[in-house]
């Protein structure tokens, strides 16, 4: 897995490789392989809808972009309402525009002291 073990690297210390493995293998979370690429997601349930979040990608853009409506057709299939991701700003650019995503707010962190 090593496009999400490079996608890891910007997602904030928040999960190491053994923790995605584990967590694809309880269910918890969908693992997308493709030739030269690999997307994590994961369904939210919340009280007024279901969705489907984009939770690692990485790889090849190209081949990213015909996994897409692969992925969210399924989404759908299980009855999600919407698809979420969060991730680096680079991703306004890409084929993701053009599939009718748009920037709706950007998340930050900060690391409180122990």
């Amino acid at each position: 897995m090593p496009y999400l073990e490079a996608a890891l690297l910007h997602a904030g210390q928040t999960h190491t490789i053994e923790d995605i493995a584990k967590a694809v293998s309880n269910k918890q979370m969908q693992f997308w392989p493709g030739a030269q690429s690999a997307v994590i997601t994961e369904i939210q349930v919340y009280p007024r809808l279901k969705a489907l979040h984009y939770f690692l990608a990485g790889g090849n853009l190209e081949e990213l972009a015909r996994m897409r409506p692969i992925i969210e057709h399924w989404a759908e299939s299980i009855g999600c309402q919407r698809v979420t991701l969060a991730g680096r700003r680079g991703w306004i650019r890409s084929f993701l525009a053009d599939e009718g995503y748009q920037e709706k707010w950007t998340v930050m962190s900060k690391e409180l002291k122990k």
